[in-house]
């Protein structure tokens, strides 16, 4: 076991977990709502450290990043737990287990920070993607591993439900290159009911971490009948252009999954409009996951027009960027290409 970083002590050995927004407060013997931080005797500690549950090497397009590193590999880990209880999860049978196995010992590869770096070199990943789960619940793995990592000139990428206090993002920040925040939704009824979080500190953790330097991307799976509202949608767009209107804006299809089987496939027209949307309101880079084929993965320059690089899925068919410029019209084109 390792002992936590982010927690205060106090009074009859009790602690209070500041990783995430939660802020746990966490009796001895206990947990936190992530259930892979336990209170042993008045001291945190994490319960995941070098347990990796998947070890895997992904393009960087899958996170989705698109405007970090186009066509490279990201080698991407993850522990079991989460501190979010989506209903729609995907990958629920790893972020819940701690959860749905109170009793089971803790799943996972033992692997070290230096293990993992060795790995994603081998492997010739420009990145390590921290990833499938919350990373932040496996905070002490990814920081040491990401610390590595930058020395040894690899960078390092989060795919985040963006719940983590700011003390971590500002922590994380001296180490990541990017992100991808999921901003679910842009109502508390959606993050409580479907979540068991809140939306406020999502928001803020956009504009920190933009602030911060970190290359940021946003993701809104478009669930029918909870968040496809055209208001709403055009809300999030707003948000996201008032952090910046160069931050890439992905609109992805849902499909049932897990305990949200009650809801249809996404239509690809909801996502069509939802990126007529965030252009109508100033976004210079929207995109549709999760239907390829349809068009809207492609990136386009947002002055002349032209298509700087072709997507199908998760595979570039063809990239004709200039140095991150329109190689027509010479605009800049934000992002982090090398």
């Amino acid at each position: 076991m390792k002992e936590a970083m982010f927690y205060s002590k106090e009074k009859e050995n009790n602690v209070r977990c500041n990783l995430c927004s939660h802020h746990c407060r966490i009796k001895p013997g206990h947990r936190g709502i992530c259930a892979v931080r336990e209170n042993r005797d008045g001291t945190l500690y994490t319960l995941v450290y070098g347990k990796l549950i998947s070890e895997n090497s992904d393009p960087i397009e899958k996170k989705p990043l698109f405007h970090f590193l186009p066509g490279t590999r990201s080698y991407s880990i993850a522990t079991v737990g989460c501190n979010f209880q989506c209903l729609h999860c995907q990958n629920w049978q790893i972020s819940q287990y701690p959860r749905l196995n109170r009793d089971a010992a803790i799943p996972g590869d033992k692997r070290s920070p230096e293990d993992v770096v060795d790995s994603a070199i081998a492997d010739g990943a420009k990145s390590i993607s921290y990833t499938y789960v919350e990373p932040t619940i496996f905070y002490e793995m990814a920081f040491e591993t990401a610390r590595l990592a930058k020395k040894r000139e690899l960078k390092n990428v989060f795919v985040s439900n963006g719940f983590m206090s700011e003390e971590v993002t500002r922590h994380l920040s001296t180490v990541l290159d990017g992100i991808n925040i999921d901003l679910k939704a842009f109502t508390d009824k959606f993050y409580h009911e479907v979540c068991k979080a809140r939306l406020q500190p999502v928001l803020d953790n956009i504009k920190l971490m933009h602030e911060l330097g970190v290359w940021v991307e946003v993701t809104t799976l478009i669930i029918p009948g909870w968040n496809d509202s055209q208001a709403e949608l055009r809300e999030i767009a707003r948000f996201i252009k008032g952090v910046s209107n160069s931050i890439p804006w992905h609109v992805t299809a849902f499909y049932p999954t897990y305990k949200m089987m009650d809801r249809p496939p996404t239509p690809v027209d909801t996502l069509r409009k939802a990126r007529e949307i965030g252009l109508e309101e100033g976004l210079r880079f929207v995109y549709e996951g999760n239907v390829p084929g349809e068009g809207g993965e492609n990136t386009y320059c947002p002055s002349c027009g032209e298509t700087l690089i072709e997507r199908y899925g998760f595979r570039i068919v063809k990239n004709n960027m200039d140095d991150g410029r329109c190689p027509k019209c010479g605009e800049e084109i934000e992002g982090i290409w090398h």
